[in-house]
C-alpha cells in the first residue's frame, strides 16, 4: 500500500507534529470522504507501508525529521513552487525561502526521490503568460538541478473556482498550447524532464510527456526497489497515478490557496482546524460514538524479488 501524505491537505506544512506522533505510533485513522461515519485504521508500519508519498508547498517544519523517516519507509516527495504570492496563497513561504528548502530536502532524499510540481497553471491580469514564463524559468534555473522532474498541470475552472477567483481568465486550448509549448522549450534548454498532469491534453510535440505523477515504476526506480505490474487506477478522473491511501481530511488546509479544490467552505475549513489534536489518530477530531472502525486493506504491492536499498 502506498501512503499518501499531502493531497487531502497539506500535512507536512502545519500538520507535521501530528503525523509523527502517528509514526510512532504505527497507525493512523481517516475518515471516509463520503461517508463520514466510516473511519478505517492503517497501519504506518515499513512492514505494511511499501512507501510514502508527500506533498507539500513547504517542507520546513518536516526537514529535521526527514532523514530519519526516510531510513524506515521508502519515499517519495513532491514539492510545488508557483509564481504566485500571497494574494493567491497567503499561507506559503516566499519562493527564495522555498528554494532553500527544496534544495535542503533534495540534500536528504536525493534528486531521484523529489519532484516539482509547477501546478496549477492559471491566468489572471498580473498572472500573464509571460509572468509564467519568467518565473517558471527563474525557478528552473534554481531547483532545476534538486529534482528529478517537474510536472505541470492546468487549472480545473471547477464552479467552486469562479466564486473564490473571479479575476480569473478563462484558460482556453490555444493558451493551454502556448504555455506548454513555452514551458517545453524552457525545460528543454534546462535539460529538465517536464510531464504534464492528468490526462487532459496532449502536448508531447513539446517535450511534455504525458503519464502519471505517481507510478509505481517511478517510485520503486527511486527508492531501489521492485513492484509488481498493478493498474494505475488514478485518484480522481483523468488521472493516471497508482491508487493511494491519504491520511488526510479535506477542508483542512490551512495554506488558504484561492484556488484550492480541498477546501469548499471557509467556516468548515476553520471550525475543522479548530478541532485538529496532535495526539488524535485522526487528523481532524477523535472517533465518536456512532462511528464504525474498520481495519483498512493493506495490500504490498512489491516485488517478491524486491531490492530494499539503494546499495544492495
Amino acid at each position: 500500500m502506498i501512503v499518501n501524505v499531502g493531497w487531502r491537505t497539506d500535512v507536512v506544512n502545519h500538520y507535521t507534529r501530528w503525523f509523527l506522533n502517528r509514526l510512532k505510533e504505527g497507525f493512523v485513522y481517516t475518515r471516509n470522504p463520503v461517508f463520514p461515519n466510516v473511519v478505517t485504521r492503517y497501519e504506518l508500519t515499513p512492514e505494511k507501508v511499501d512507501a510514502i508519498v508527500f506533498c507539500s508547498k513547504n517542507y520546513a517544519p518536516i526537514l529535521p525529521y526527514m532523514k530519519e523517516i526516510c531510513a524506515r519507509f521508502r519515499v517519495y516527495c513532491f514539492y510545488t513552487v508557483t509564481a504566485y504570492g500571497a494574494d493567491l496563497e497567503p499561507n506559503i513561504p516566499p519562493d527564495e525561502e522555498s528554494v532553500k528548502t527544496l534544495k535542503a530536502l533534495s540534500a536528504i532524499v536525493g534528486k531521484e526521490r523529489l519532484v516539482w510540481r509547477y501546478d496549477p497553471v492559471l491566468l489572471t491580469e498580473r498572472y500573464t503568460v509571460e509572468r509564467h514564463f519568467e518565473r517558471f524559468a527563474a525557478l528552473a534555473d534554481a531547483i532545476g538541478g534538486s529534482v528529478s522532474r517537474c510536472v505541470i498541470g492546468f487549472v480545473e475552472a471547477y464552479h467552486k473556482l469562479w466564486r473564490t477567483m473571479p479575476e480569473l481568465t478563462p484558460l482556453s486550448e490555444a493558451e493551454k498550447r502556448t504555455l506548454a509549448k513555452g514551458f517545453g522549450a524552457l525545460a528543454a534548454e534546462r535539460r529538465l524532464r517536464v510531464q504534464s498532469c492528468g490526462e487532459y491534453g496532449d502536448f508531447g510535440e513539446y517535450g511534455i510527456e504525458k503519464r502519471g505523477c505517481i507510478t509505481l515504476k517511478d517510485v520503486g526506480d527511486a527508492n531501489g526497489c521492485v513492484f509488481r505490474s498493478v493498474r494505475h487506477t488514478g485518484n480522481r478522473q483523468g488521472c493516471l497515478c497508482v491508487s493511494c491511501r491519504d491520511v488526510g481530511a479535506y477542508d483542512s488546509c490551512p495554506n488558504g490557496c484561492r484556488y484550492c479544490y480541498a477546501n469548499t467552505d471557509p467556516q468548515l475549513t476553520a471550525r475543522n482546524i479548530a478541532l485538529h489534536d496532535e495526539n488524535s489518530p485522526l487528523l481532524i477530531g477523535t472517533v465518536g460514538k456512532n462511528d464504525r472502525l474498520q481495519q483498512g486493506v493493506q495490500e504490498s504491492w512489491l516485488s517478491a524479488t524486491v531490492q530494499t536499498s539503494l546499495f544492495d
